[in-house]
């Protein structure tokens, strides 16, 4: 199955940046679309971003909309989220996920595989 790990989180102050990288990989990797998701302590998981594998359509949270953007590089099997103009409201825990259908879903039972989680900490 599909292995996803994340990398890239990281403390940095509010106004700041971060990027945050998803290496995909498995025999049977065959990826529709990939997305972000966060988590902050006592939170539900939410969306963050999406990307289209084939053709680089994103999807973005109003939250996060003109700060984040996300995007992949296919000879890498990567997707990574450059976050900019961080506030301390984008303090969580984020996940990669890997989904089967080009739908670029803002729900997390769309998506079949995740990552660890990486932790992101502004602080104000």
């Amino acid at each position: 199955q599909v292995r996803m790990v994340e990398s890239g989180g990281g403390l940095v102050q509010a106004g700041g940046s971060l990027r945050l990288s998803c290496a995909a990989s498995g025999r049977t990797f065959r990826s529709a679309s990939m997305a972000w998701f966060r988590q902050a302590p006592g939170k539900e998981r939410e969306f963050v971003a999406a990307i289209n594998w084939s053709d680089g359509s994103t999807y973005y949270a109003d939250s996060v909309k003109g700060r984040f953007t996300i995007s992949r590089d296919n000879t890498k099997n990567t997707v990574y989220l450059q976050m900019n103009s961080l506030k301390p409201e984008d303090t969580a825990v984020y996940y990669c996920a890997v989904d089967s259908w080009e739908r670029l879903s803002p729900h997390r039972t769309a998506y079949d595989y995740w990552g660890q989680g990486t932790q992101v900490t502004v602080s104000s």
